[in-house]
């Protein structure tokens, strides 16, 4: 017998049409986005806090220091030692690029105003890139007004989605930003470990229209430096293009301070790309990338950090160009950085401190291992009246947290045996503490 359909009343028929739309309707609606206090960066960096208040270690961020950051500096009104400046040729407080900068300011203003594609360009542009490119023995240079997005620049317009990047494991946080953004492939080699490379490059011989291969010259976390003369021989066999980051290797490495090319005796027209900084040796802010003329074409019309970018302040390339000529008058403050950083190391190896992998010049490690002594050591430093800031991971490797010590020419003897005599001593009561078992 067949079942006849219930019959709805009018009145239930109208309250299932107004349910059917009231769930349409809260379908439809968006949904709220979270609160930024909801999000898991933030809720981390609370428990961080935390943490840190529990154990009585502080919080060494954002540490302001008055005036000059320099071998000494002054911090909360009193007088510190400073282990964490860029300024390693002491060129920050050198009154000629100070000059340079203020004669720029009355002859181009503060701003370029513009980007230089439209109106922004000025002659200290081109002094500044003619300097770099006869620094570095190539064709021509260009300047951004930033290191970091110099390096997102021109990894992500050189690669397209048919080429490779390979890089270091330990390459700035730029470069493997540009990678990403990039449409190309990329893979990664272990810390200056050419025979991961030389596998890397066999396995993905012929699959791509172009490899580039990214390197530091002086590592940032170690203080190290890559085998150029090695990297070099891979190219030869493999054709890739090798781009070199010299943020930290100009002016502190080599006997002139020319970067890792002067180390190995290497042309500059070996290396397709060389990248640094204005803002570490030279005293000034911003980028560089210098290379053949092509090189430099391509990234004038298609980097979207410098075509759609301000052009650099004319004061800052101004004081920029006047440091690089007195780096190159002046060779003994590569020299007295240079003496040293190799006492920085003979030093902390008396103390029984591991300083790693560096060679001894401007940037040395000193590894604690655990990231909560890396944190209580920085901040009891500074009660000590020495400023030198930790790293922790995903900056390092977990359980290679570290002290990362900034050496610059105007230091001395005294001032670095003072503070690695302090360092290994609030360094051995730390291991023996409640914070010894915390990562």
């Amino acid at each position: 017998m067949k079942r006849r359909k219930p019959v709805l009343s009018p009145a239930d028929r109208a309250r299932a049409l107004s349910t059917v739309r009231d769930m349409a309707e809260v379908e439809s609606k968006p949904k709220p986005s979270p609160e930024f206090t909801t999000l898991a960066g933030y809720k981390d960096r609370v428990a961080l806090r935390e943490m840190s208040e529990i154990y009585g270690v502080g919080d060494p961020s954002f540490r302001v220091l008055e005036g000059r950051g320099g071998a000494v500096s002054r911090c909360d009104g009193r007088d510190i030692l400073n282990f964490s400046s860029y300024d390693y040729l002491g060129l920050n407080a050198d009154p000629r690029p100070a000059q340079a900068a203020k004669d720029a300011i009355d002859r181009y203003g503060v701003s370029a105003s513009a980007s230089r594609l439209v109106s922004g360009q000025r002659p200290v542009h081109g002094e500044l890139e003619q300097a770099i490119a006869q620094h570095y023995d190539v064709e021509d240079a260009l300047t951004f007004v930033s290191g970091h997005a110099t390096n997102i620049s021109v990894i992500s317009t050189l690669a397209q989605k048919d080429d490779l990047i390979i890089y270091d494991a330990c390459i700035h946080n730029s470069a493997s930003m540009g990678a990403e953004l990039s449409t190309a492939s990329r893979r990664s080699f272990a810390h200056n470990d050419l025979d991961a490379l030389e596998a890397l490059l066999e396995e993905n011989a012929g699959q791509y229209r172009a490899t580039l291969v990214v390197v530091e010259g002086h590592y940032s976390m170690d203080g190290d430096i890559p085998d150029l003369q090695g990297l070099l021989a891979l190219k030869a066999r493999f054709g890739f293009w090798l781009m070199v980051d010299e943020a930290h290797g100009l002016g502190c490495i080599g006997a002139t301070g020319k970067g890792i090319r002067e180390v190995h005796g290497v042309a500059g027209r070996d290396v397709d790309i060389w990248m640094g900084t204005l803002s570490k040796t030279l005293g000034s802010t911003g980028g560089y990338v210098a290379g053949n003329a092509a090189l430099i074409d391509i990234l004038k019309y298609e980097a979207p950090g410098f075509v759609y970018s301000v052009g650099l302040s004319p004061p800052l390339a101004a004081a920029a160009a006047c440091s690089l000529s007195i780096m190159a008058a002046e060779p003994e403050r590569v020299e007295n950085l240079h003496r040293l950083g190799k006492f920085f190391l003979e030093c902390a190896a008396s103390h029984g401190l591991d300083t790693g992998t560096s060679v001894g010049s401007s940037i040395i490690p000193v590894i604690t291992g655990g990231a909560a002594i890396a944190l209580a050591l920085s901040v009891k430093l500074l009660e000590r009246d020495i400023n030198v800031l930790p790293i922790a991971f995903p900056g390092v490797p977990l359980n290679a947290a570290r002290l990362r010590f900034f050496l610059t020419s105007e230091h001395t003897e005294a001032q670095i045996s003072h503070a690695l005599e302090e360092t290994a001593s609030i360094l051995a009561e730390l291991r023996n503490g409640p914070l010894a078992n915390l990562n």
